[in-house]
């Protein structure tokens, strides 16, 4: 009967053993480092991963452990609206890795809260940003300055977040746009310029035209000038040429002459249908209607012979 008694006080003091070692044992693995507090104090800090031991009873504030972590960080700044050295606005996002290196620092700063800590970061990487960019124009951010750029706003923060327990292993700008004012100013500007630049090459053409155009018309008149002299030459050779043949003609056969010319006048005056001509039968034009050979009847011969009349229509 005694021994069943005491089960239970056994089993009592085994367990408030259990608990005693259970609240005094923590454990810190690789991404993690522990700040032991004894009554609100830090008494240790325990960077290495492994089972430690503390004093117990915790939730009297004898000794508590607080874990961080012990990992790279990011925290991240978007829409970030700087001024450049020309006046102009822009909206850039950033973001910063970092590390917490003193948690004794960053418990007693920060009360080992990363919330905290990234809050103050977020309004000395605002001011950083802005120094930075204030100091260059928007090309800086697109070309290989911007190294430079990142190296400096990290070096800016690297003093204040000492002072926090941490350290800024890198800085980065993901991105660097235009406001929606200035995307639209610098649209209008751009277009702008684009219209200039069209209107520019557009009199260049005109004025290549008209030069071509002028060029063009002056070789179609000396072209036109040149033709008209030679075909006024070759014209009058030809009328000379004809004026030779007509002599030689006459010279050889007046009478056949005579007659060529009188049926050349007839065709010439007769070729309209219906051409009247009022003119005396016994007239010299119809002389060869007569007489093939052209004689005029001997009364007539002392008449002067009336001259050729213009066709009526």
């Amino acid at each position: 009967m005694m021994n069943q008694n005491r089960l239970p006080l056994i089993a009592g003091i085994i367990a408030i053993v259990a608990f005693l070692l259970y609240s005094s044992v923590f454990i810190v693995n690789e991404r993690q480092q522990a700040i032991v507090l004894r009554f609100g104090q830090i008494v240790d800090v325990k960077t290495q991963p492994g089972l430690y031991f503390k004093l117990p009873f915790g939730f009297f504030d004898a000794d508590t452990v607080q874990l961080i972590d012990d990992r790279l960080l990011r925290f991240d700044l978007d829409d970030i609206r700087v001024q450049v050295s020309g006046g102009k606005f822009y909206d850039v996002d950033a973001f910063l890795v970092y590390r917490i290196t003193d948690a004794r620092r960053f418990r007693q700063t920060v009360s080992g809260n990363t919330t905290l800590a990234e809050q103050r970061l977020r309004t000395r990487l605002d001011a950083a940003l802005r120094g930075v960019y204030g100091q260059r124009g928007f090309e800086a951010a697109l070309s290989e300055e911007r190294g430079d750029m990142m190296r400096e706003v990290r070096d800016q923060l690297s003093a204040d977040a000492t002072s926090l327990g941490l350290t800024i292993t890198d800085v980065r700008i993901r991105r660097t746009d235009l406001t929606a004012e200035v995307s639209q100013q610098t649209y209008d500007r751009m277009k702008a310029e684009r219209l200039a630049e069209a209107e520019r090459l557009r009199a260049r053409g005109r004025e290549a035209a008209q030069r071509i155009r002028a060029v063009a018309d002056r070789q179609v008149v000396e072209i036109l000038a040149e033709a008209r002299k030679e075909s006024e030459i070759l014209r009058g050779q030809g009328e000379g040429d004809r004026s030779r043949i007509f002599a030689e003609v006459f010279q050889k056969d007046p009478d056949f002459f005579s007659f060529y010319r009188s049926m050349a006048a007839y065709q010439q005056a007769l070729e309209t249908s219906g051409t009247t001509l009022v003119l005396s039968p016994d007239s010299e034009f119809f002389r060869y209607f007569r007489d093939a050979q052209g004689n005029v009847p001997v009364l007539n011969r002392e008449a002067p012979a009336a001259a050729p009349a213009t066709p009526a229509q």
